[in-house]
């Protein structure tokens, strides 16, 4: 970049004042995404581990102790996600450091490389990434802080993993080489990335057609690696899990329904990314056709548009879903508003036009910037004071009544986990939680009745007569009132109504009730093993 003073041709500004100029943007840059890096390490190390990465992290160790995916624990997620969460779970053993605070740190590193690299990639292809500290810290940020407290979710990853495949395609569109060696390994991550959730295989196929779009048809290798990468992985699904296939995927076709959420209620709860996404899509044709952020704003847009159309699919209310599109839309807003802002300097642009579209843009933002920081907010309280969650109540409980065997009755995963990996008691289940059981009883209701080749109920009665928890959690809370798990476990079970009545309540803890085992063992008739 060149600097010019009035009197002096271009380029023959005095270099000290570059380079001053230059060292106190990059100091500036790094100490807002060292600020963001530690809002994030603190509220995420400090406060109770989200409930699905912990259960992950546990999954993993059992998979390391020889227990078998989708037999003896239950899980719906292809194995990718097991094998990543198995690394910070062997590390940490190796270090003498908890999995978790491995597993915190490997993500944030793995979000930074991805952010440098894709700054990297972008620098130079458009005024707005003129200055490399900057764009990193753009994208530092936003990598960091949008995914909350859902930090590590796969969807995040998922981000953090394609984010350099999309520069690189911005690139080649623009004329730009890419070495084969770096446009290679970006593909590879880009295929595992979609791996985690084989939806998003939808969002690698739009975005090359918006490429093709943009620039005319052309077969890209980097996209033909990628869908490649995914495709070994789904044959090593076929080869080496195929209880995946013929246990974990007819499970979720079955029961997972049951928390689903309608379309249009969902469309609805996600009205903020819909605004988000079309604004994106429009505010592309207020660029110049060559420019190059432009093309950048496409490929963001178009990638958004696709995760969309993929959590609408998924057809949950989770935040989490929202991740990469909300991510995408955030990062292409932010890009508009700053070439927008260039642009209209250098031409001295002003008026209402500018105002509109500026307040177009920044809406947007600022309604993702609201919803991400109620979110913050919460758990921010959490880790300032942790022993005011759910989880560390119930964690010292546990540790109080010297409990060695546990188990909860929720479709609330953080009753389970992250309690069992910070207490190291014995979870009395093959399931993470309730879930499952309420998709039966959802199913029943459905079809009017239940599934014969999914017996959830006795699958979970067998399971608690057979683990004995000494400490069983009765959720009660408001919104889970209307399953009552004991009344309906043992009408499905009758070894389970006579070692339920062994239990005796000895505490309420925030809407929960806590049952305790009164005496030594569950003798009964031992049950029946049932693994089909």
């Amino acid at each position: 970049m060149s600097y010019s003073l009035p009197g002096l041709p271009d380029g023959m500004a005095p270099r000290p004042a570059a380079l001053r100029t230059g060292t106190r943007t990059s100091l500036i840059c790094g100490g807002i995404v060292l600020a963001a890096l530690a809002l994030v390490l603190f509220v995420l190390l400090r406060a109770p581990m989200k409930d699905d990465i912990a259960w992950l992290l546990w999954v993993a160790r059992q998979w390391l102790k020889g227990q078998r995916l989708y037999i003896d624990v239950v899980e719906v997620n292809p194995p990718l996600i097991i094998w990543i969460s198995a690394i910070p779970v062997l590390i940490g053993d190796a270090i003498g450091v908890s999995a978790k605070t491995v597993a915190v740190l490997l993500f944030a590193a793995c979000t930074l490389w991805s952010s440098w690299l894709s700054a990297k990639l972008l620098h130079g292809l458009a005024p707005a990434f003129a200055r490399l500290p900057v764009t990193f810290a753009v994208i530092a940020c936003v990598l960091l802080l949008m995914p909350g407290v859902e930090f590590g979710q796969r969807e995040h990853l998922l981000t953090v993993a394609v984010l350099p495949h999309l520069a690189i395609l911005a690139r080649g569109l623009e004329g730009q080489r890419t070495s084969l060696r770096l446009a290679g390994g970006a593909a590879v991550g880009a295929g595992l990335g979609v791996a985690l959730k084989p939806r998003y295989l939808l969002c690698l196929a739009t975005v090359e057609l918006v490429g093709w779009v943009r620039r005319g048809f052309r077969i890209r290798l980097s996209p033909v690696i990628a869908f490649g990468v995914a495709g070994l992985y789904a044959l090593a699904i076929l080869v080496f899990y195929p209880s995946f296939i013929d246990r974990a995927v007819p499970l979720a076709v079955t029961l997972y329904g049951g928390t689903d959420t309608s379309l249009p209620e969902l469309m609805l709860e996600s009205w903020r990314l819909i605004l988000g996404v079309g604004v994106l899509a429009a505010l592309c044709f207020t660029l110049p056709r060559e420019s190059a952020a432009r093309t950048v704003l496409a490929v963001l847009a178009g990638f958004a548009a696709a995760a969309t159309i993929a959590m609408f699919l998924d057809g949950k209310n989770w935040f989490y879903h929202r991740i990469p599109a909300s991510t995408a839309v955030v990062l292409g807003l932010l890009l508009w508003c700053a070439e927008a802002a260039l642009t209209w300097r250098r031409s001295g642009f002003s008026g209402r036009r500018g105002a509109v579209l500026m307040l177009a843009a920044l809406v947007p933002l600022a309604m993702q910037a609201d919803k991400l920081g109620a979110r913050l907010h919460d758990r921010l309280v959490l880790a300032v004071e942790p022993e005011q969650s759910t989880e560390v109540k119930l964690e010292r409980l546990i540790k109080r009544e010297k409990v060695r065997t546990y188990v909860a009755f929720s479709e609330w995963i953080g009753l389970g986990f992250p309690v069992v990996d910070d207490t190291g008691v014995t979870w009395a289940s093959r399931f993470d939680s309730m879930w499952a059981l309420r998709g039966e009883l959802w199913r029943a209701r459905m079809d009017g009745k239940p599934p014969a080749e999914w017996p959830m109920r006795l699958w979970v009665a067998q399971d608690f007569i057979r683990g004995c928890p000494d400490l069983v959690v009765v959720d009660r809370r408001r919104g889970a009132e209307d399953i009552n798990y004991p009344s309906v476990l043992a009408q499905a079970d009758a070894g389970f109504a006579e070692v339920w009545a062994r239990y005796q309540q000895i505490a309420t803890l925030d809407g929960l009730q806590v049952f305790k085992r009164d005496g030594e063992g569950c003798a009964t008739s031992p049950p029946v093993e049932n693994n089909e």
